[in-house]
């Protein structure tokens, strides 16, 4: 049967809805920047369409950096009102946008399908994570900010694009609850129109937030800004993020989780089956998250066990267009991905791909778009089928740097010291994973591997709630956050402390970091 867009649920349909919810930060065919306490019809927009499948969307009103200073300005001014605002206040007016949050989950979900490419239900995920990981920091908050206060100015916020909700959202919420002003950019490759209605249903609630829209120049001039008491700049990686990494001042308060390559290593292994059922979740969002596991490193006599377990997992995948359906009554497809974030990344990765087998690597599974789930005649240049290349030469970027694509890459090893060499070839981490049935094997190893948390037979994620995150290495600069340290990355406590980060002068883990 040929498949068809779901009634209901077309770019036009989800425009309309935003100018329905928020009609102060919608108008007509453009969205607006949020500053000084208003909505501004300012900024160049820049023409925009949906990896999806190429369909016009709302593009960003790019501020210039004199905007970007005043903007900061006025936050600060926000900020020095905010911050002595008892925490019960901030506790209510925080719930009340959690609770708006909700009535709006459908569209923000629908939003993040059409911006950013993501599958339904990862996207309705997305939205989930930030609206219950805030409700939680709701319940905590009075502990964590006891005998602390807000920083001196506001936090400026440079986020990716993959998680606009569950990491820039979720991070905004929990910086205004510990007591301060908040200023986002817009991310440069997606989650616009998203974070506007998310922004404007907040700031209806009388919490102090700022959304912007700008390129490299803007992010400089943005994390520049001495009125900031913090840069945040987690998930994902565009030139904001670059921008970010670059021009802040080492001495300032920082959060900044970068780019490192995650590993999975498998040494004395049996559990096949167990592995296999892993393999798929792996390739979640095409592996566009920041915890994504593209590198396999197996000992060399596992080789056919693994891929016994791997190839039947890998062709298992089910990627295409997220809106598809065989009949208008159908739900929505349980999908693994979409497409990527632009058809330049998808270029790009194929473009590796096709050097990395030309200077040697073995593709052992290549994927094909026909077997996606795709409206007839739609533009597929986002869209990139599973790929696995064994032994990657040392010359392709693809063995020592994260594609951030569905794109895995397979390393043989013959000892521990090259098990270890492998899995640590991106120079630091967030997650890894040693899969082994020696529980003393994983107990020996485990400690020589650059990631801030290493699984033994499954994988590990950012986490929620309690859960401590962070990265090793050139994975992460700055505090670590999760749980209680993403409120003491963003307030200040006694003269003499030592947050527990990755900083210039020192690195110090959580002590309950596991």
């Amino acid at each position: 049967m040929t498949l068809a867009l779901k009634p209901g649920t077309a770019w036009t349909d989800a425009w309309q809805r935003c100018l329905r919810a928020a009609p102060e930060a919608f108008h007509d065919d453009r969205v607006l920047n949020l500053w000084a306490g208003a909505w501004r019809p300012d900024g160049r927009i820049l023409p925009a369409t949906s990896p999806v499948d190429g369909t016009p969307v709302a593009g960003a009103p790019r501020l210039d950096a004199d905007t970007a200073r005043r903007a900061v300005r006025a936050a600060l001014d926000q900020h020095r009102a905010w911050r002595v605002i008892p925490v019960a206040e901030r506790r209510a007016r925080v719930s009340a946008a959690l609770d708006a949050l909700s009535e709006h989950r459908t569209l923000l979900a629908l939003l993040l399908v059409w911006e950013i490419g993501k599958p339904w239900r990862l996207a309705q995920a997305d939205v989930d994570r930030a609206i219950d990981g805030v409700r939680w920091y709701v319940g905590e908050i009075d502990d964590m900010v006891e005998w602390r206060r807000p920083l001196p100015g506001p936090v400026g916020n440079v986020a990716g694009w993959n998680y606009p909700m569950s990491v820039l959202v979720h991070a905004m919420l929990v910086q205004a609850l510990a007591g301060n002003a908040v200023v986002a950019r817009t991310p440069a490759d997606g989650g616009l129109a998203c974070l506007t209605l998310a922004c404007a249903l907040i700031a209806r609630e009388d919490v102090p937030v700022t959304l912007v829209s700008g390129g490299d120049e803007f992010s400089a001039e943005l994390v520049r800004a001495t009125e900031l008491g913090c840069v945040f700049s987690l998930g994902g990686r565009d030139t904001g993020v670059r921008a970010a990494t670059a021009v802040a001042d080492p001495g300032r308060r920082h959060v900044m989780g970068q780019e490192g390559l995650n590993a999975w290593g498998v040494w004395d292994y049996s559990d096949w089956e167990s592995l296999g059922g892993h393999i798929r979740g792996t390739f979640e969002y095409a592996k566009q998250r920041c915890t994504a596991y593209p590198r396999f490193v197996v000992r060399r006599e596992l080789l056919a066990d693994f891929l016994s377990a791997y190839l039947p997992a890998v062709r298992s995948v089910r990627f295409g267009h997220p809106l598809a359906v065989d009949d208008p009554g159908d739900d929505l497809p349980e999908l693994d991905f979409g497409p990527l974030i632009n058809a330049a990344k998808a270029k790009e990765l194929g473009d590796l791909v096709s050097e990395a087998v030309d200077s040697g690597a073995i593709p052992v599974h290549r994927g094909n778009l026909a077997d996606a789930r795709l409206l007839p005649g739609q533009d597929t240049s986002a869209y990139l089928a599973p790929v696995a290349l064994l032994n990657p030469p040392p010359t392709s970027p693809l063995h020592q740097a994260e594609p951030f694509g569905p794109v895995d890459t397979i390393v043989l090893a013959d000892t521990e010291a090259e098990l270890l060499a492998a899995m640590n070839a991106g120079n630091g981490a967030l997650v890894a994973t040693l899969s082994t049935d020696d529980e003393d094997t994983y107990a020996r190893l485990a400690p020589e591997i650059r990631a801030f948390k290493v699984g033994h037979n499954r994988p590990r994620s950012r986490g929620d709630r309690a859960e401590y995150f962070g990265g090793l290495g050139a994975s992460w600069r700055g505090a670590f956050v999760g749980g209680d340290l993403l409120v003491r990355a963003v307030t200040q406590g006694p003269a003499d402390e030592r947050p527990p980060g990755n900083f210039p002068g020192y690195h110090l883990m959580p002590p309950e970091a596991a």
